[in-house]
C-alpha cells in the first residue's frame, strides 16, 4: 500500500495540469494586491485619510459583482477571432493583455490626481475578476473530482507567491525602483503568463442543458438556469447567507492593515519583512496542512477545526494593538494569520468546487466566490469609520467578534446539509 500511495503521489507531480494550474494562480494572484493590500500602502504614503482608504475596498467590488458578467463566459464565444483556441482559453487570451495594459497605466498614475489612480485600480480589478472567472472554469472543468483537491492546492501556492511578489515584494521594490517601477516590474511579469495560456489544453465541458437561440433564451440560459439549478437545491438559502458571511471578520481586519501598522510605526521596509517570506513559508504551510486535513478528518470537520481557529488567531491584531510597535509581535501575528487563513481557505474553497455543476461552471462558481467577497468590498469599506471612531484594540475585537455569525451558519448547514460530491 505505501508503494502504491508513493506511486501515486509522483504521477500527480507529474500531472502537466497540476503546473499549469500553479501557473494560471500566478497569473491570478499578481493583479490583486494592486488594487488591496499594496495599493492602500501606497496611498498611505500618500497621506489620504483613514477613512478614505476604508472605503478603497469598494475598488475591489468587481471580485463580488462578477457573477454578473460570468455567464458571458459560459454562453458567448471569445472575440477578437479567439474562439479557435477554446471558449476558456480564447477568453483568457483576450483579458491578459488588457489586465496588463492597465496595470502599466495604474503603474503611470502616481503622478496625476488621485482619481487617475482608484479609476486604474478599479479598471485591473475588474479585469483581474474576469480573468478568475475564466481560470475557476478551467480548472473545474479541467480536473476530475478526484484531483480538484491537488489543483486547488497548486493555484494557491502559485497564487501566494505572486501575492509575495505583488505585496511585499513591490513594496520593497519601490524603496528604490519607486512605486511606478515597482508597478511596472509588476505588469512585466503579469505578461510572462500569456504563453502558459498558450500551451494548455482546452477543457471538454459538460455539455449545456439549454441551446439557446436569440436574445431573451440566450439570457435564461446564461443567467436564470444556472441559478435556479442551485436554488432549488435543499438548503441553498443557508449556504449562501454561510458563504457571504464566511469572510465577515477578516475583512473588517484586513482592509485597515496598511493604515493599522502604520501608525504603529511600521515602515515600509519592516512591513515588506514581515508579510514577504515569512508569511509566504506560512501560507504554504497552512495550505498543506488545510489540504492534509480535509483528506484526513473530511470536509465537514476541517471546515470546523479551520473556522475555529482562523476567528481565535484574529486576537493577534488585538496583542499587535498593545503591543507598543514591538517588531517580534508583528512578524508573530504576520505568520500565524498567514497560517490560518490559508489553512481555512483549502477547506472553504474545496467546498465552494464541489457545490457547482459542470454545466454552469463559470456561473455558479463565480456567484459563490463573489458572495465570499461581499463582505470585504461593502462592510469593509466602511471599517475606515469605525477605526477611527473606537481605536485599534475596539475595532479587532469587534472584528473577531463579526466572525461568529458565519461559524454558526456553518454548524446549521454542516448539520442539515453535509457536503456532496461535485456535481456534473
Amino acid at each position: 500500500m505505501a508503494a502504491a500511495a508513493a506511486e501515486a503521489r509522483v504521477s500527480i507531480l507529474a500531472d502537466r495540469r497540476l503546473w499549469l494550474m500553479a501557473a494560471f494562480g500566478v497569473a491570478a494572484g499578481l493583479p490583486l494586491a494592486l488594487s488591496g493590500f499594496t495599493l492602500r500602502q501606497w496611498l498611505t504614503e500618500r497621506q489620504i485619510s483613514l477613512e478614505a482608504l476604508g472605503l478603497t475596498a469598494n475598488i475591489g467590488l468587481a471580485y463580488t459583482l462578477k457573477f454578473l458578467w460570468a455567464p458571458a463566459l459560459d454562453q458567448v464565444a471569445p472575440p477578437f477571432g479567439l474562439a479557435r483556441f477554446g471558449r476558456r482559453r480564447g477568453w483568457l487570451l483576450a483579458i491578459q493583455p488588457a489586465l496588463v495594459a492597465m496595470v502599466v497605466l495604474l503603474a503611470l498614475s502616481g503622478t496625476g490626481p488621485l482619481w487617475t489612480t482608484v479609476a486604474a485600480a478599479a479598471l485591473v480589478a475588474f479585469l483581474s475578476a474576469t480573468q478568475d472567472i475564466a481560470i475557476d472554469a478551467w480548472r473545474i472543468e479541467t480536473f476530475p473530482q478526484r484531483l480538484q483537491g491537488a489543483a486547488m492546492a497548486a493555484y494557491v501556492w502559485g497564487y501566494r507567491v505572486a501575492m509575495l511578489l505583488s505585496g511585499a515584494g513591490a513594496i520593497a521594490a519601490a524603496g528604490w525602483l519607486g512605486w511606478s517601477g515597482s508597478l511596472l516590474m509588476v505588469a512585466a511579469l503579469l505578461a510572462l503568463v500569456l504563453p502558459v495560456t498558450l500551451v494548455a489544453h482546452e477543457p471538454v465541458a459538460a455539455p449545456r442543458p439549454v441551446v439557446a437561440t436569440g436574445l431573451r433564451a440566450r439570457a435564461r440560459a446564461a443567467v436564470v438556469e444556472p441559478l435556479r439549478e442551485f436554488l432549488g437545491r435543499p438548503g441553498a438559502g443557508l449556504i449562501i447567507a454561510y458563504v457571504a458571511l464566511f469572510n465577515l471578520g477578516e475583512a473588517m481586519a484586513g482592509v485597515m492593515l496598511a493604515p493599522f501598522y502604520r501608525s504603529l510605526g511600521f515602515d515600509r521596509a519592516a512591513v515588506a519583512a514581515a508579510t514577504g517570506v515569512p508569511g509566504l513559508v506560512c501560507t504554504m504551510a497552512g495550505i498543506a496542512v488545510g489540504g492534509w486535513l480535509v483528506a484526513r478528518i473530511g470536509l465537514a470537520r476541517a471546515l470546523i477545526s479551520t473556522g475555529l481557529t482562523q476567528m481565535a488567531a484574529m486576537g493577534m491584531y488585538v496583542w499587535l494593538a498593545y503591543s507598543h510597535g514591538d517588531h517580534a509581535v508583528l512578524f508573530a501575528t504576520v505568520m500565524t494569520e498567514a497560517f490560518v487563513q490559508a489553512l481555512a481557505t483549502a477547506g472553504f474553497i474545496t467546498y465552494l468546487s464541489g457545490l457547482c455543476s459542470t454545466a454552469f461552471t463559470a456561473t455558479q462558481y463565480a456567484l459563490l466566490t463573489s458572495l465570499a467577497a461581499l463582505a470585504s468590498h461593502t462592510i469593509g469599506g466602511f471599517s475606515g469609520f469605525l477605526a477611527a471612531a473606537v481605536g485599534w484594540p475596539v475595532f479587532y475585537m469587534l472584528a473577531m467578534a463579526c466572525a461568529l455569525p458565519g461559524m454558526m451558519m456553518m454548524l446549521i448547514i454542516l448539520r442539515r446539509f453535509p457536503p456532496e460530491p461535485a456535481r456534473r
